[in-house]
């Protein structure tokens, strides 16, 4: 009976240790749980940023990686680009505007072309024609595999003249680097090595 008795408080002792060691299993995966959910907690509202409007209220805004607004930061860049040293009227106020505008996005390659514009007499021509000239940007190809991201874009010239209107494609490649942003500068890139490598007639109707 002695023994009997001994074999049972060693099986009770033994089912005793077991369930303590399953308690304490169940505890810790618990306390993991909660730590790991209490850590997602905070990094969720670490995303939120309350602005408050004019005095009044509270309103919630979220925050956003900065890597994920690249791409569509660098076609913006390009678009604008294009449709500030491409899109001119006869006024020359309005074009040295435009385009000192458009050279505080790019390097040197596009003062360079905008020279060789001048010496052609390119400006004159189009301030005494009373010639207007539209860019529409068709699409903007880039690729954010490699850096520098080269770019490849794709647009339609619109030159009006008083007599006929002539439509032209434009398709221009060139190179994006990080750059610092500023106000003339709002998407932080800078156009490097830009090469038109085509620019003609599509086809000319009368006005």
């Amino acid at each position: 009976m002695e023994f009997k008795s001994l074999l049972n408080i060693e099986s009770n002792f033994r089912q005793l240790r077991l369930y303590s060691l399953v308690f304490a299993g169940i505890c810790t995966v618990i306390t993991l749980i909660a730590v790991w959910k209490s850590y997602s907690f905070a990094e969720a509202q670490r995303q939120k940023i309350y602005v408050l409007d004019n005095g009044k209220s509270l309103l919630l805004a979220l925050s956003q990686d900065l890597s994920q607004n690249r791409p569509v930061e660098a076609r913006e860049h390009v678009r604008r680009f294009h449709e500030l040293f491409f899109s001119l009227s006869p006024d020359k106020a309005a074009i040295e505007s435009n385009i000192n505008r458009a050279l505080l996005m790019a390097d040197k390659s596009a003062l360079t072309y905008y020279k060789v514009l001048i010496e052609k007499g390119f400006f004159n021509r189009l301030i005494a024609g009373n010639i207007s000239q539209i860019v529409k940007v068709d699409s903007i190809k880039c690729d954010f595999e490699r850096y520098p991201y080269e770019v490849t874009t794709y647009a339609r010239q619109r030159i009006m003249r008083e007599s006929n209107i002539t439509e032209r494609s434009l398709v221009t490649t060139c190179r994006l680097v990080n750059s610092v942003r500023s106000d003339n500068n709002p998407q932080g890139f800078m156009l490097e090595n830009l090469n038109i490598i085509e620019n003609k007639d599509l086809t000319t109707y009368d006005r």
